[in-house]
Protein backbone atom coordinates (compact mmCIF):
# COMPACT_ATOMS: atom_id res chain seq x y z
CA UNK A 1 0.00 0.00 0.00
CA UNK A 2 1.29 3.44 -0.91
CA UNK A 3 1.76 5.63 2.14
CA UNK A 4 1.25 8.72 -0.04
CA UNK A 5 -1.35 9.05 -2.79
CA UNK A 6 -1.23 11.84 -5.37
CA UNK A 7 -4.14 12.84 -7.61
CA UNK A 8 -4.37 15.58 -10.25
CA UNK A 9 -7.19 17.86 -11.36
CA UNK A 10 -7.32 21.34 -12.91
CA UNK A 11 -3.62 21.98 -12.39
CA UNK A 12 -3.81 20.95 -8.72
CA UNK A 13 -1.89 18.03 -7.23
CA UNK A 14 -3.52 16.65 -4.08
CA UNK A 15 -1.04 14.82 -1.84
CA UNK A 16 -2.78 12.56 0.67
CA UNK A 17 -1.02 10.86 3.58
CA UNK A 18 -2.41 7.36 3.39
CA UNK A 19 -1.90 5.36 6.55
CA UNK A 20 -5.24 5.87 8.34
CA UNK A 21 -4.80 2.85 10.63
CA UNK A 22 -1.90 4.72 12.27
CA UNK A 23 -3.55 8.14 11.85
CA UNK A 24 -1.03 9.08 9.16
CA UNK A 25 1.90 9.36 11.56
CA UNK A 26 5.19 10.36 9.96
CA UNK A 27 7.63 7.48 9.61
CA UNK A 28 10.81 7.30 7.57
CA UNK A 29 9.11 5.24 4.82
CA UNK A 30 6.25 7.76 4.60
CA UNK A 31 8.71 10.68 4.53
CA UNK A 32 10.59 9.02 1.68
CA UNK A 33 7.33 8.78 -0.28
CA UNK A 34 6.48 12.43 0.49
CA UNK A 35 9.87 13.56 -0.82
CA UNK A 36 9.56 11.45 -3.97
CA UNK A 37 6.00 12.67 -4.56
CA UNK A 38 7.02 16.30 -4.16
CA UNK A 39 9.92 15.88 -6.58
CA UNK A 40 7.54 14.41 -9.15
CA UNK A 41 4.85 17.04 -8.58
CA UNK A 42 7.26 19.95 -8.96
CA UNK A 43 8.77 18.52 -12.14
CA UNK A 44 5.30 18.37 -13.74
CA UNK A 45 4.82 21.70 -15.52
CA UNK A 46 1.05 21.20 -15.59
CA UNK A 47 0.86 21.48 -11.79
CA UNK A 48 0.41 24.98 -10.42
CA UNK A 49 -0.63 24.36 -6.80
CA UNK A 50 -0.58 21.62 -4.16
CA UNK A 51 -3.18 20.51 -1.62
CA UNK A 52 -1.93 18.45 1.33
CA UNK A 53 -4.35 16.35 3.37
CA UNK A 54 -4.67 13.06 5.23
CA UNK A 55 -6.78 9.96 4.77
CA UNK A 56 -9.58 10.18 7.38
CA UNK A 57 -9.97 10.27 10.27
CA UNK A 58 -6.73 12.23 10.90
CA UNK A 59 -4.69 14.82 9.07
CA UNK A 60 -1.41 13.67 10.64
CA UNK A 61 -1.03 12.52 14.24
CA UNK A 62 2.65 13.47 14.43
CA UNK A 63 5.86 11.51 14.32
CA UNK A 64 6.10 7.84 15.11
CA UNK A 65 7.22 7.81 18.75
CA UNK A 66 8.65 4.29 18.78
CA UNK A 67 12.34 5.20 18.71
CA UNK A 68 12.12 8.81 19.85
CA UNK A 69 13.94 8.11 23.12
CA UNK A 70 16.93 6.94 21.07
CA UNK A 71 16.68 9.69 18.47
CA UNK A 72 19.64 11.75 17.32
CA UNK A 73 20.03 14.76 15.07
CA UNK A 74 20.08 12.65 11.90
CA UNK A 75 17.04 10.55 12.75
CA UNK A 76 15.03 13.59 13.81
CA UNK A 77 16.10 15.39 10.65
CA UNK A 78 14.88 12.46 8.59
CA UNK A 79 11.39 12.84 10.07
CA UNK A 80 11.45 16.64 9.81
CA UNK A 81 12.05 16.30 6.09
CA UNK A 82 8.45 15.14 5.70
CA UNK A 83 7.13 18.64 6.40
CA UNK A 84 10.25 20.64 5.52
CA UNK A 85 10.20 19.30 1.95
CA UNK A 86 6.66 20.65 1.51
CA UNK A 87 7.55 23.93 3.27
CA UNK A 88 10.41 24.46 0.77
CA UNK A 89 8.22 24.05 -2.31
CA UNK A 90 8.25 26.99 -4.72
CA UNK A 91 4.64 26.15 -5.62
CA UNK A 92 1.75 27.42 -3.48
CA UNK A 93 0.71 24.85 -0.89
CA UNK A 94 -2.60 24.52 0.92
CA UNK A 95 -3.22 22.23 3.90
CA UNK A 96 -6.73 20.77 4.05
CA UNK A 97 -6.79 19.87 7.75
CA UNK A 98 -9.51 17.27 8.01
CA UNK A 99 -8.82 15.92 11.51
CA UNK A 100 -6.12 15.83 14.15
CA UNK A 101 -2.89 17.66 13.35
CA UNK A 102 -0.59 16.77 16.24
CA UNK A 103 3.03 17.71 16.92
CA UNK A 104 4.99 17.11 13.73
CA UNK A 105 1.63 16.74 11.99
CA UNK A 106 0.81 20.28 13.05
CA UNK A 107 4.21 21.28 11.63
CA UNK A 108 3.07 19.79 8.34
CA UNK A 109 0.05 22.11 8.34
CA UNK A 110 2.10 25.10 9.54
CA UNK A 111 4.61 24.54 6.74
CA UNK A 112 1.94 25.07 4.08
CA UNK A 113 1.21 28.56 2.78
CA UNK A 114 -2.49 28.43 3.67
CA UNK A 115 -4.54 26.24 5.98
CA UNK A 116 -8.23 25.41 5.53
CA UNK A 117 -9.69 23.63 8.53
CA UNK A 118 -12.67 21.34 8.78
CA UNK A 119 -14.87 21.91 11.80
CA UNK A 120 -13.65 18.58 13.19
CA UNK A 121 -9.99 19.58 12.78
CA UNK A 122 -7.81 19.55 15.90
CA UNK A 123 -4.60 21.58 16.14
CA UNK A 124 -2.67 20.06 19.04
CA UNK A 125 1.00 20.82 19.65
CA UNK A 126 1.22 18.21 22.46
CA UNK A 127 5.01 18.40 22.77
CA UNK A 128 5.12 19.43 26.43
CA UNK A 129 2.31 17.08 27.35
CA UNK A 130 4.54 14.10 26.44
CA UNK A 131 7.62 15.67 28.04
CA UNK A 132 9.20 16.73 24.76
CA UNK A 133 10.57 20.09 23.68
CA UNK A 134 9.01 21.36 20.41
CA UNK A 135 11.07 20.73 17.30
CA UNK A 136 11.18 21.24 13.58
CA UNK A 137 10.70 25.01 13.86
CA UNK A 138 7.31 24.53 15.52
CA UNK A 139 7.47 27.56 17.84
CA UNK A 140 8.84 29.84 15.09
CA UNK A 141 6.16 28.85 12.57
CA UNK A 142 3.32 29.08 15.07
CA UNK A 143 4.45 32.44 16.48
CA UNK A 144 4.98 33.86 12.99
CA UNK A 145 1.54 32.74 11.78
CA UNK A 146 -0.69 33.28 14.80
CA UNK A 147 1.34 35.53 17.13
CA UNK A 148 3.11 35.07 20.48
CA UNK A 149 -0.03 34.76 22.62
CA UNK A 150 -1.51 31.95 20.53
CA UNK A 151 1.88 30.22 20.43
CA UNK A 152 2.13 30.37 24.22
CA UNK A 153 -1.47 29.22 24.69
CA UNK A 154 -1.02 26.25 22.38
CA UNK A 155 2.49 25.14 23.32
CA UNK A 156 2.86 26.06 26.99
CA UNK A 157 -0.74 25.99 28.16
CA UNK A 158 -1.81 23.04 26.03
CA UNK A 159 -4.75 24.68 24.29
CA UNK A 160 -6.17 22.41 21.58
CA UNK A 161 -7.99 24.30 18.82
CA UNK A 162 -10.75 22.98 16.62
CA UNK A 163 -11.32 24.40 13.14
CA UNK A 164 -13.44 27.33 14.25
CA UNK A 165 -11.02 28.40 16.97
CA UNK A 166 -8.03 27.99 14.64
CA UNK A 167 -9.70 30.33 12.16
CA UNK A 168 -10.59 32.81 14.90
CA UNK A 169 -6.97 33.18 16.04
CA UNK A 170 -5.58 33.29 12.50
CA UNK A 171 -3.97 29.86 12.53
CA UNK A 172 -6.30 28.75 9.72
CA UNK A 173 -7.42 30.95 6.86
CA UNK A 174 -10.96 29.61 7.10
CA UNK A 175 -13.07 26.94 8.80
CA UNK A 176 -15.46 25.02 6.56
CA UNK A 177 -17.94 22.18 6.86
CA UNK A 178 -16.28 18.79 7.08
CA UNK A 179 -17.82 17.43 3.89
CA UNK A 180 -16.86 20.54 1.91
CA UNK A 181 -13.20 20.76 2.97
CA UNK A 182 -11.46 18.96 0.14
CA UNK A 183 -13.73 20.39 -2.56
CA UNK A 184 -13.18 23.95 -1.34
CA UNK A 185 -9.43 23.43 -0.87
CA UNK A 186 -9.05 22.10 -4.39
CA UNK A 187 -11.19 24.89 -5.83
CA UNK A 188 -9.07 27.48 -4.06
CA UNK A 189 -5.87 25.82 -5.25
CA UNK A 190 -7.24 25.71 -8.80
CA UNK A 191 -7.50 29.50 -8.80
CA UNK A 192 -3.77 29.70 -8.07
CA UNK A 193 -3.07 27.04 -10.69
CA UNK A 194 -5.00 29.01 -13.31
CA UNK A 195 -2.38 31.78 -13.25
CA UNK A 196 0.92 31.36 -15.13
CA UNK A 197 3.05 28.91 -13.16
CA UNK A 198 6.25 30.95 -13.15
CA UNK A 199 4.34 34.09 -12.19
CA UNK A 200 2.84 32.30 -9.19
CA UNK A 201 6.27 31.00 -8.15
CA UNK A 202 7.80 34.46 -8.44
CA UNK A 203 4.94 36.06 -6.49
CA UNK A 204 5.20 33.49 -3.71
CA UNK A 205 8.92 34.28 -3.52
CA UNK A 206 8.10 37.99 -3.19
CA UNK A 207 5.55 37.43 -0.41
CA UNK A 208 8.09 35.35 1.52
CA UNK A 209 10.76 38.02 1.06
CA UNK A 210 8.46 40.66 2.55
CA UNK A 211 8.97 39.13 6.00
CA UNK A 212 12.23 41.08 6.17
CA UNK A 213 10.88 44.36 4.75
CA UNK A 214 9.81 46.99 7.28
CA UNK A 215 8.97 50.04 5.17
CA UNK A 216 6.62 50.70 2.26
CA UNK A 217 9.28 52.27 -0.02
CA UNK A 218 11.42 49.16 0.36
CA UNK A 219 8.42 47.00 -0.51
CA UNK A 220 7.75 49.07 -3.64
CA UNK A 221 11.38 48.61 -4.67
CA UNK A 222 11.28 44.85 -4.00
CA UNK A 223 8.23 44.40 -6.24
CA UNK A 224 9.44 46.60 -9.09
CA UNK A 225 11.78 44.22 -10.91
CA UNK A 226 9.44 41.18 -10.87
CA UNK A 227 6.51 43.35 -11.95
CA UNK A 228 8.49 44.73 -14.89
CA UNK A 229 9.58 41.17 -15.73
CA UNK A 230 5.93 40.06 -15.78
CA UNK A 231 4.97 42.79 -18.27
CA UNK A 232 7.46 41.33 -20.77
CA UNK A 233 6.00 37.81 -20.64
CA UNK A 234 3.77 36.45 -23.43
CA UNK A 235 1.00 35.52 -21.01
CA UNK A 236 0.62 39.17 -19.97
CA UNK A 237 0.07 40.31 -23.57
CA UNK A 238 -2.38 37.45 -24.17
CA UNK A 239 -4.42 38.08 -21.04
CA UNK A 240 -4.41 41.84 -21.54
CA UNK A 241 -5.71 41.39 -25.09
CA UNK A 242 -8.47 39.07 -23.83
CA UNK A 243 -9.47 41.58 -21.14
CA UNK A 244 -9.50 44.46 -23.62
CA UNK A 245 -11.64 42.42 -26.02
CA UNK A 246 -14.17 41.74 -23.25
CA UNK A 247 -14.32 45.42 -22.35
CA UNK A 248 -14.83 46.36 -26.01
CA UNK A 249 -17.59 43.77 -26.38
CA UNK A 250 -19.45 45.16 -23.35
CA UNK A 251 -19.27 48.70 -24.72
CA UNK A 252 -20.56 47.77 -28.16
Amino acid sequence: MSLVVVSHSEGVATLTLNNPAERNTLTEPMVAEIVAAMDEIESDQSVGAIVVTGAPPAFCAGANLGNLAEAGEDSLGAIYEGFLRIARSPLPTLAAVNGAAVGAGMNLALGCDVRLAARRAKFDTRFLQIGLHPGGGHTWMLRRIAGPQTAMAAVIFGEVMDGEEAARVGLAHRCVDDDQLLFLAQAMAARAASAPRQLVIETKRTIQAMAGVDEHPAAVKRELDPQLWSTKQPWFAERLATLQAKISAKRS
